[in-house]
């Protein structure tokens, strides 16, 4: 092994950013992930199964669903990320419904939860976990629910103002979104026609919010993290590797509720990067 390969072998870089490298056991300074080895083999991923103990499943009926990560036969230990073990999100076919749910630790070693979907039709299960020791990774499964089927939703026009409960949600650059740079996710939080600041932001789940962003195309999934901005009640930063219309998901707290504010993004595609300016940010 020469000395280049040496270095790459020892190189470690964010997931989300992987312009962002160090050593091991470093933190990414943009969204705060546990920096993992540049030459991650992607092919020896652990075994996720979802069990809902029955084939039928119905709309409106709760059912529990039961969780096992395994290596090689034997339960995988995981980290609490974000003050949790696993973050479970749960999308319908139509990405229309959104569910941010998660499940608890059993002692047979699964991760048990119940949950209740609201209509007939095919749903996704996005299972975010992190092994102990080892990387962050995302299992997609699929689940159909019987019943009523309703109505397509056709295409959505893009939407970047979100209303929820009292508070107006803004992704104020959603316009700008392009693929490969990596992009600035800036929103404004107003309540009763009052911005709010970075510190009025109740945290959630140790974060002033939760961003979930998926590709209608293909159901590519993003979950990103806040970072702290004075400038920015929320404020992220992301690469979208993918071009085309995404729906997004804020969730955030405030006054000890949980608030889920929905965007639709249209990222437009770009040959090249264009240089980057983040230095001129200030944070």
């Amino acid at each position: 092994m020469n000395k280049n390969q040496k270095q790459l072998n020892n190189m470690y870089t964010c997931p989300m950013h992987p312009e962002v490298t160090g050593n091991e056991g470093d933190k990414c300074p943009k969204c705060g992930m546990t920096l993992i080895p540049s030459n991650k083999d992607k092919g020896n991923k652990p075994e996720v199964k979802i069990s809902t103990g029955s084939q039928y499943i119905e709309a409106g009926t709760p059912i529990n669903l039961s969780i096992s990560i395994t290596e090689q036969g034997e339960n995988l230990t995981l980290d609490v990320v974000h003050e949790k073990k696993i973050h479970l999100l749960i999308v319908n076919e139509e990405l229309s419904w959104f569910d941010h749910i998660h499940p608890e630790e059993q002692p047979d070693g699964k991760y048990h939860i119940s949950e209740t979907f609201p209509a007939a039709g095919k749903y996704l299960l996005f299972i975010d976990y992190k092994s102990s020791g080892g990387f962050q990774d995302v299992h997609m499964h699929r689940i159909e629910v019987q019943g009523i089927i309703p109505e397509k939703t056709k295409m959505r026009q893009t939407k970047l103002v979100s209303t929820v409960n009292e508070y107006t949600v803004s992704l104020l650059n959603g316009a700008e979104l392009t693929t490969k740079n990596i992009q600035y996710l800036q929103f404004s939080v107003a309540k009763n026609g009052r911005e709010l600041e970075e510190k009025d932001m109740q945290l959630y789940l140790g974060a002033t919010a939760h961003i979930v962003m998926i590709s209608e195309a293909d159901y590519k999934f993003l979950h990103i993290h806040p970072v702290f901005d004075r400038n920015f009640p929320i404020y992220a930063e992301t690469i979208i590797k993918k071009d085309g219309i995404y729906r997004m998901w804020v969730q955030f707290k405030m006054e000890d509720k949980v608030h889920t504010a929905d965007f639709t993004v249209n990222v437009l595609k770009v040959e090249q990067p264009v240089e980057n300016h983040s230095e001129a940010h200030h944070h």
